[in-house]
């Protein structure tokens, strides 16, 4: 549920720039999606959990295989990168914040690479 309630949260994010910020002027939301790097950054996260969140079933899992279906659903690591970045790039002066959500980001990498390492998941 919690990568549903992520791809959620992106989706409102995303209408909120073309909804509020760009008031539906398709022309710089279009030069923005190839231009700005904080905002492709940001797509390619919502991209990648597309195939997420079409396979996030109990049936989709049955479908895929289990060893197939966790091995995309792996897909989540990039976008939570992906996610961190696009924060990272937005940010101009005060990069704390996004600093602070670097490290949580790593400290949680760490912790899945190094049981993975020792064999105790996957």
């Amino acid at each position: 549920m919690l990568r549903l309630f992520a791809f959620f949260y992106a989706c409102l994010h995303l209408a909120t720039y073309i909804v509020l910020e760009q008031t539906f002027d398709w022309a710089p939301i279009l030069e923005g999606f190839t231009e700005r790097s904080y905002i492709i950054a940001g797509l390619t996260g919502i991209a990648l959990m597309l195939p997420l969140v079409a396979t996030s079933t109990q049936g989709m899992q049955r479908r895929l295989g289990g060893r197939r279906w966790q091995t995309l659903h792996r897909l989540i690591y990039i976008c939570a990168i992906a996610g961190v970045v696009h924060f990272f790039w937005l940010i101009k002066s005060d990069f704390s914040e996004p600093l602070i959500y670097a490290a949580l980001l790593g400290l949680l990498l760490g912790y899945r690479l190094y049981y993975l390492f020792k064999g105790r998941i996957d």
